[in-house]
Formats: structure tokens, sequence, C-alpha cells
């Protein structure tokens, strides 16, 4: 009864391993072919679908029409005005006995005006542009850095994927050859070749495989429903991810033999914080041209009819008029522009020191992504060998049970380390290209 049960499991379990191979689970007969993608793939997609990419883009051509505006405040401005006055009864004004009518009663008049101005010399609008084209280098730059935590999350979810459908493949295995390690302890049993100890021990060796294995499947499930979020798609398309992590090993140790010279200069965060000191000093000059005068053209032409008894505008009289006014300004006292430049130049200070905090804290994280990836590029080989080693072990420890040398603890043990040293070798690699992806965030390596 066991026996059918275990066997019937292990179709069940075997057979879905045999569809997933190294991607996720196949769809049925008749629905819609599953959509394989590679890293490139995936990161195209989510640069085009991601959310967060078109909100910083819309940013940038916000930026674009501030500083459109700042350029505009040169150019001349027309304005027209006018007024009509109804006058139901006009004032009396009364000067030595006389008295003086100001105006008509029941009359209406008429004032238009076209104004026309031109700033001739604006010197807090022109450091004004330079700082509006410094703020959209800044908003560009805000985008870039949306970018980078983007391609860092896409890259770390897929090849969290592909962990997973390694892991998964691997239990499978483990699972495969639990049940062919019980079917030849059952059949030794009923021969009377074995204790029943032994068939015990091999049943809850392949009953405790039974829930990791449906863990790990779960597992991928999960990691590409991750990857689908950040990639923008319908979570209920099915995905395909080809490839193993073992397809990575030979760049692990080309790319671990590169220089280990890196620089900042691309860093998003540096970038961002050494355009806002530019923005801070432009800002300080801004406030400093407050105290230069300014110098202003502006041009008034006129048109007025008074006292008319109709609404007939046709036959009005207009009384025309125009001028020419050169103005200008100069700021004598005005203490809130001192108080602005104190305030500027303690946020200057403040900045600065800031980016040599910045600094010194990336260079640390630098160095520690890749520490971590030598160290992982060392365990690498060195799980490589133990894998080889471990299989040789489990081999040795099958033939010693079949021919009555061994133990079941053996073959057991056997399998658990193989098992152990597959999944540390993936997880080394995978360790290996998440602090690689880390590395090029920091150091603000953009994918080609």
């Amino acid at each position: 009864m066991k026996r059918g049960f275990f066997v019937r499991a292990g179709f069940v379990l075997v057979s879905a391993c045999m569809a997933v191979g190294t991607a996720a689970f196949a769809q049925e007969t008749g629905q819609m072919e599953a959509l394989k993608i590679t890293l490139d793939d995936a990161i195209q997609v989510a640069l085009n679908d991601n959310p967060t990419i078109k909100v910083a883009e819309q940013q940038i051509e916000i930026k674009k029409i501030s500083r459109d505006e700042a350029w505009q405040s040169l150019l001349p401005t027309v304005e027209f005005g006018g007024t009509v006055q109804y006058t139901v009864l006009a004032a009396v004004m009364k000067l030595n006995g006389m008295e003086f009518k100001m105006g008509q009663d029941n009359t209406s008049t008429w004032n238009g005006q076209f104004q026309v101005s031109l700033p001739l010399f604006a010197p807090t609008v022109y450091a004004t542009m330079n700082l509006t084209e410094t703020d959209l280098e800044n908003a560009v730059e805000q985008s870039r850095s949306s970018k980078l935590d983007l391609v860092n999350q896409v890259t770390k979810a897929y090849y969290q994927v592909i962990l997973a459908q390694d892991s998964y493949d691997v239990l499978c295995r483990s699972y495969e050859q639990a049940e062919k390690n019980f079917n030849v302890v059952n059949s030794l049993y009923e021969l009377g070749g074995t204790s029943e100890y032994d068939k015990i021990s091999a049943e809850v060796q392949l009953r405790s495989l039974n829930p990791t294995v449906i863990q790990a499947r779960n597992a991928v499930t999960m990691a590409k429903l991750q990857l689908m979020v950040l990639m923008g798609i319908d979570p209920a398309t099915e995905i395909v991810v080809e490839g193993s992590l073992e397809d990575y090993e030979t760049q692990l140790y080309t790319e671990a033999l590169g220089t280990s010279r890196y620089s900042l200069e691309n860093n998003t965060n540096m970038r961002q914080l050494k355009l806002n000191e530019k923005m801070l000093n432009q800002n300080l000059h801004v406030q400093k041209m407050n105290f230069l005068p300014t110098l202003a053209l502006s041009g008034t032409y006129a048109f007025q009819s008074l006292y008319n008894e109709d609404w007939n505008v046709f036959d009005y009289t207009w009384a025309r008029s125009s001028s020419i006014v050169l103005s200008f300004s100069v700021p004598i006292f005005r203490m809130s522009n001192y108080t602005k430049l104190r305030s500027t130049k303690l946020q200057i200070s403040q900045l600065s020191q800031n980016i040599d905090y910045t600094e010194k804290q990336l260079n640390m994280q630098v160095r520690s992504y890749v520490d971590n990836m030598k160290a992982n590029a060392e365990q690498v080989a060195s799980n490589r060998e133990a894998i080889e080693q471990a299989e040789k072990g489990r081999e040795i420890a099958s033939k010693r049970y079949e021919i009555g040398k061994g133990t079941i603890l053996e073959l057991n043990n056997s399998e658990v380390s193989l098992t152990q040293a597959k999944l540390t070798y993936s997880q080394s690699i995978y360790n290996y290209l998440a602090a690689k992806a880390d590395l090029d965030k920091v150091l603000g390596n953009e994918k080609q």
C-alpha cells in the first residue's frame, strides 16, 4: 500500500520536474504559448513599461518647460486694457462761490490702452536661466538614477528566477534519486536482504523531500511574479526564463580577472549631489543679482472718448495719445536679501561636507561588493569540486549498500551532501551576480 503511494507521488513530482526543466511549468495544451525572455529582454521591457520610468521622463519635460519660462521673461509683453464708465449724476465742485460740474449726467466715458514692455537689463533673469538649465540636468540625472535602480532590481530578480529554477531542478533530481533508493531498499526488504529499519529510513527520506520540492516550486512562481511586476507586464502572463546559473561560470572567472580599479565618476548619487551644489552656487549668484539695478523700456498707446450720450461707438470722437517710458530701478536696502545670502552659504557648506561623507560611503560599498565577488568566485571553484566529490561519494555509497557493505544512513547522507553541494554551488554564483549588479549600480554602469 505504501509502496503504491510513493510510486504515484514520485510519478507526479518527476512529471512536474520534466515539465518545468530549467523554466517554469508549461501551460496546458491549447493555451497561449509562454513568453521566452532573456535578461536583455526583461530590462528593455521594464524600461519601456515601468511607471517609475515614465514619471521620471515626465519630470524632465516639466523642467524643460521651466527652462523655457526663464528665457521667455526677456521677451516683450503686450497688454491691452480698457474701461467704460457711465455717469448717472456728475459731481459738482464749488469754488469761490461758483459751481463746476465734473462731467455730464447720463453720459459714458470710454478708455483703451495698448502697452508694450521690454526688459533691457535684468541680471536676475540672466542668472535664473543658468539655474533652470542646471535644474534640467539634475532632472535628467534623476531619471538616469531611476533607470539604474530599475535595471538593478530587474537583473537581480532575473537571476533570482534562475536560482529558484536551478534549486527546484536539484531537488527534483534529489527526489527522483530518493525514489530510486527507496525502490532498491524496498526490493531488498521484500527479499529479506535488508532490515525494516532501512526501509523506514528510505521512506522518511522520500517523505521529507516532498514538502521541500513543493516549496521550491512555489519559490519559482513567486520569483517570476516579482520579475513580471518589475517589468510592468500582466502577472497572468506565462514567462519562460531559460538557462542555468552554471552558464555564467565562465563569465564569472573572466570578470574576476579584470581590473580592480573603479571610479565613482558615473555614480548617480555623486552626480546629483554635485549638481545640487552647482544649483546652490547659481542660486547664490541669483541672490547677488538682486543688488544690481534693472532697466526696462515700455510704450503706451491710449485712446479716450468722453461724455457720450448714446451707445453708438462708431460715432464717438476719440482722443489719442502715446508715450515711451524708460524706467530705471536701483535697490538701496532690503534686509531679506542679506538673510537669504547667509542661508544659501550655509547650505553650500553643509552640502560640501555631505559630498565628502557620501563619497567615503560609496567607496566602502564598492570595496564590499568587490570583496564579495572575489569571495564567491573562489567559492564557486571550491563548490564545483565539492559536487564532483559528492557525486563520487553517492556512487560509492550506493554500490556499498547494494553489496551489503554499507548502511542506509551512508546512502541518505551521500544524497543529502550532493544536494547541498549543488544548492551551495548555485547560491555562490547567484551571490556573485547579485554583487556584480550592485557594483554596476554604484559605479553607474548603464546596460548597453
